[in-house]
């Protein structure tokens, strides 16, 4: 299991052909990269801000549910911090297991927890001012389907 929290930009290929070298024991890997999405063509930047202990804490203590939950060879995640633009990778989730169901599962818990209960702000700066990103019920939802399944 590797966490980075990071504010330098990552290598997306390096860092999935590193994540799936000789995975002999595991049949699949899944991989997810957030990008900095431009809101209606007005994003002059977004600032992510995070407490390093914190939020390295969180990333791991998750990181190590969804390895037991899912039974997972191994898990990537990278999120970065700091200015970025619209276009940079944001983060990249990357899982392995020996099936492909428990992957993409253990994939989108990780992004939906990252979304929703991660410990980062962000800011946004478009032509109408600065203000910080509010929380999104859909995302609430999404990560809600782990924790209350129907």
């Amino acid at each position: 299991m590797r966490i980075s929290v990071q504010e330098a930009p990552f290598d997306l290929g390096k860092e999935t052909q590193a994540f799936a070298e000789g995975r002999k024991d595991m049949g699949a890997i899944v991989t997810f990269t957030g990008v900095v999405r431009d809101v209606e063509g007005g994003l002059a930047q977004m600032e992510i801000e995070h407490y390093p202990g914190m939020t390295q804490k969180a990333l791991e203590a998750i990181a190590s549910e969804a390895t037991e939950r899912w039974s997972l060879g191994d898990v990537l995640v990278i999120h970065r911090y700091g200015r970025l633009q619209a276009g940079e990778m944001i983060m990249m989730v990357a899982t392995a297991s020996r099936h492909r169901k428990d992957a993409f599962e253990a994939a989108e818990f990780l992004m939906d927890y990252l979304k929703s209960r991660a410990p980062f702000w962000k800011k946004e700066t478009t032509g109408a001012g600065t203000g910080w990103v509010a929380a999104r019920d859909e995302d609430e939802d999404a990560l809600d389907r782990w924790t209350n399944p129907a």
